[in-house]
Formats: structure tokens, C-alpha cells, sequence
């Protein structure tokens, strides 16, 4: 079993950036990368940004793609979401979640909110 714990949630005014952690407890077989998503009200779950583990590679959604990076620091088992220039749609509950090799290998955690508001 793995557990994910989201946190850095919060309201930030547009423009303004934050950063999410997602700290990682339990085994690590099976990982296959490790990715933020979000779901705004009345939308669907989208992938924000993944890293993955062999490689550290990152992929990003084409709405993020230069304002926010994901990273991560292996001796602390924790994952990152910079945000920059933070914009009103990026309003949402963002998860933190396992990319397992099997469905088996896959967790996600219990989401923190983000709130981006004048």
C-alpha cells in the first residue's frame, strides 16, 4: 500500500504562484512516474503533469506548459508542483497520484484545493 499526502493548497491571487507537495509513504515497486492532476466543478479529472521514475522525464499538459514544473526529491520520497502565473482556470482540486505499472501499483491521493481569486 502507498499513501499520498497532497499539501500547499490554497488561494492565490492570479499571477501569483504556489508550490504542492505530495509526500509519498510505503513501498515504491511498481512505480512507473508519479503526476499532479485537477478537476475544476463540473469538469473532469485532467492530467496537469507527470515525471517520470526511470528517467525524471516531464510531460505537461498544453494549458501549464511553461508556467508550472513538476519535480521531485527521491530522498524525501516527495513530489513538486511549481505553479506560476497562476490564472482563475486553474482553479481546481488538485491530486497527487501513482502511476503504477499494473492497476495494482496505482494510488492516488486525497486532493488539496486551489483557489486562484482576486
Amino acid at each position: 500500500q502507498v499513501r499520498l499526502v497532497e499539501s500547499g493548497g490554497g488561494l492565490v491571487q492570479p499571477g501569483g504562484s504556489l508550490r504542492l507537495s505530495c509526500a509519498a509513504s510505503g513501498f515504491t515497486y511498481g512505480r512507473a512516474a508519479m503526476s499532479w492532476y485537477r478537476q475544476a466543478p463540473g469538469k473532469e479529472r485532467e492530467l496537469v503533469a507527470t515525471i517520470m521514475t526511470t528517467n525524471g522525464r516531464a510531460r505537461y499538459a498544453d494549458s501549464v506548459k511553461g508556467r508550472f514544473t513538476i519535480s521531485r526529491d527521491d530522498s524525501k520520497d516527495t513530489v513538486y508542483l511549481q505553479m506560476n502565473d497562476r490564472k482563475s482556470e486553474d482553479t481546481a482540486v488538485y491530486y497527487c497520484a501513482q502511476e503504477g505499472t499494473g492497476p495494482e501499483y496505482s494510488f492516488w491521493g486525497q486532493g488539496t484545493q486551489v483557489t486562484v481569486s482576486s
